[in-house]
């Protein structure tokens, strides 16, 4: 077979494809021209067939209505004429109409018009309303779809329930859970809600599960994580199985679910100036914050004019160091820190008033920085984000609550004062529903009650309260699962608001159980001795729950052997009764048990002095060969001592 040549192979591609080709390619259709669209056209089609669909639907409407009519008016017309000729006429009317609407209006429309009683429209009016109906369906917008009406539907019925959203505030019950006496300063509760851990000016840090808790409501584990420092700060992490304690030693911990420590941050060089070069705070801690989305990443403020974030699998240094400066770079200490929503900024109030806030990869200079947010010198205890990422909310020192809008950091939101506060970690939280933002108020013991107040994130009005205990209210937490809210008080109290219908699990869960039993066996625990710094070998193991080993030594026969109780009677069984009739029983009870003796011993010793002068048998024959014979002086009276005085003597005196 000869090849083509350069003509003939330029002829064949502009006839047509290469059939060879096609072979070759191994499918068919090679060569052809893509299709094109015209997207004008399509745009336009779409257009043309959703105003023929609201035409139909207006239509349909219309048809309807005038069937309606229809019908009232043949009520009218059967009520106003009782003979029977009237109603003939009247069908006959209607049978007609019925002939012609149908004929008529099957051509525009698949529904039929059967039952449509009553003359027909002249001619005229017909061609009027057919106009005003093709202007007025070119001004209307496309039909929505079954879902998109539904949607609508509950959106109208949601919108009643927004305007007011005091109703969904969840303080129709409570439950007291009594942490101590002392402030209670930390809370924290589990991702899931399962567990709330409470932390206080009592060194104490207690864990409460809802699942496991009675009508009793008592902790089921309490610690000492940090000793005898003031707990500040509790969080879980964002997957629930860890918990960072911040308390008022330099140096943070991070312990599990059951309270075993994990790990715990190391202490800086406090003699080193550049707070950079330390490896961990020098000073006093205030609180801290876990990363809302990276697992093991937390933050921590302090007193050595720091904010560092840190790693739990690296805890022999920090991950970042940020400082805080004046607008003059002289250090200024902060009081309180926070990680934004989506976790890329880091925010921190500062002592001299300002807020500062970082992007977390860049320790420099801070993205934002408002030097007044509020009174210089006063310490702010809070600053957290909403929901959306977009306003920030600020707890001052100076009794004020401020709404910022990070994208605008010039100038607050929204102001509102009047709200005092004496505790360094006073806090504000936001709804679930970012609607309400949640604050504290303290007063002095004996001076009023603690309220809770609830502001409306919108236009910041006061628009509820609830007044807590006769102290002061120091934390509060609304989680966004129960839909519970958690406030901590100045005596000692943590309260936990809820609505059986509104809320979910939580504390519903203990509310319905009731009060157990204390056993006897298992309140006497063995006394356990702590010895830190023991050798393995003599430390004592950790103490456990008396409960398993009762039921371990409840299946021992010798361990649970009842004591067998007392002989009454004669006695039996080999056992001698203790009150028997017999003569030896009377011995045994009376003479032979009775061994005492009331007697002076010298007096009965000397008792037999004499008859052992006269008759000696033990000591006197042993010794009468060897012993000397006795030889004492004798005394002189003092007669015989004046006569035998010599003279010069006598003449003296």
């Amino acid at each position: 077979m000869e090849r083509p040549g350069p003509s003939e192979v330029t002829g064949s591609d502009v006839s047509g494809p290469d059939p060879q080709l096609a072979v070759t390619m191994g499918f068919t259709g090679f060569g052809k021209k893509a299709r094109t669209f015209d997207l004008e056209a399509m745009f336009e089609q779409t257009r043309r067939t959703a105003v023929e669909r609201s035409r139909k639907t207006l239509e349909a409407r219309e048809k309807e209505e005038e069937m309606n009519k229809e019908k009232e008016l043949r009520r009218q017309n059967e009520d106003t004429e009782p003979t029977s000729s009237g109603s003939n006429v009247v069908r006959d009317c209607s049978k007609s109409s019925s002939s012609d609407t149908s004929s008529s209006g099957s051509e525009e429309s698949d529904s039929s018009d059967d039952e449509l009683i009553g003359p027909p429209l002249p001619p005229k009016m017909v061609e009027e309303r057919v106009t005003h109906m093709e202007e007025d369906i070119s001004r209307l917008p496309p039909p929505l779809s079954e879902e998109q009406e539904d949607d609508d539907d509950d959106d109208d019925g949601d919108s009643e329930e927004e305007e007011n959203p005091v109703q969904k505030i969840p303080d129709s019950h409570e439950i007291t859970l009594k942490h101590g006496t002392k402030t209670v300063s930390a809370l924290g509760l589990d991702p899931s809600g399962a567990r709330l851990v409470t932390g206080g000016y009592d060194y104490d840090v207690k864990f409460w599960d809802f699942a496991g808790m009675d009508a009793s409501f008592k902790a089921f584990r309490s610690l000492q994580p940090c000793e005898c420092h003031q707990i500040k700060s509790l969080q879980y992490s964002n997957t629930g199985d860890m918990i960072l304690v911040v308390s008022g030693s330099s140096q943070a911990k991070v312990i599990d679910r059951d309270g075993f420590e994990v790990m715990e941050c190391i202490k800086g060089d406090q003699y080193i100036v550049d707070m950079a070069n330390t490896k961990g705070h020098t000073a006093m801690l205030h609180t801290g914050s876990w990363h809302p989305k990276i697992k093991g990443e937390f933050m921590t403020c302090s007193n050595d004019a720091t904010v560092r974030t840190w790693e739990v699998e690296n805890p022999k240094k920090q991950r970042s160091v940020f400082k805080p400066r004046t607008m003059q770079g002289k250090k200024v200490i902060p009081t309180t820190c926070t990680y934004s929503r989506d976790g890329n900024l880091i925010a921190a109030a500062c002592q001299n008033g300002s807020i500062q806030i970082w992007d977390r990869n860049l320790t420099v200079h801070p993205k934002f920085h408002y030097k007044q947010a509020h009174d210089p010198g006063t310490d702010t205890s809070c600053v957290t984000f909403s929901y959306d990422g977009n306003v920030l909310a600020s707890r001052g020192g100076d009794d004020t609550l401020k709404l910022w809008d990070i994208r605008q950091f010039n100038k607050p939101l929204f102001s509102a004062s009047g709200l005092p506060t004496m505790f360094p970690m006073t806090d504000c939280c936001f709804s679930p529903d970012d609607k309400l933002l949640v604050t504290g108020t303290s007063v002095q013991r004996g001076c009023g009650s603690g309220k809770l107040v609830f502001f409306e994130r919108r236009t910041f009005q006061r628009v509820y309260e609830i007044d807590i205990t006769d102290a002061s209210v120091v934390r509060c937490l609304w989680h966004p699962k129960l839909n519970q809210i958690m406030v901590g008080t100045g005596n000692g109290l943590a309260k936990v608001y809820y609505d059986p219908n509104k809320s979910q699990r939580g504390a519903k869960l203990c509310v319905v159980k009731t009060q157990r039993k204390a056993k006897q066996a298992e309140t006497l625990t063995q006394d356990y001795i702590i010895t830190p710094h023991a050798l393995p070998m003599f430390r004592e193991p950790r103490q456990r729950s008396t409960r398993k080993q009762l039921e371990k030594d409840r299946l021992d026969p010798l361990k649970s052997h009842k004591p067998e109780p007392p002989v009454a009677g004669p006695g039996r069984g080999g056992r001698v009764g203790t009150h028997g009739g017999t003569l030896s029983s009377y011995i045994v009870k009376n003479i032979a048990l009775d061994k005492t003796d009331d007697s002076n011993p010298r007096e009965a010793i000397l008792r037999h002095a004499k008859a052992a002068e006269d008759n000696p048998y033990w000591v006197s024959p042993a010794y009468s060969k060897t012993q000397p014979q006795a030889m004492f002086a004798q005394v002189e009276s003092d007669d015989e001592e004046a006569k035998n005085e010599p003279e010069w003597k006598k003449r003296k005196i």
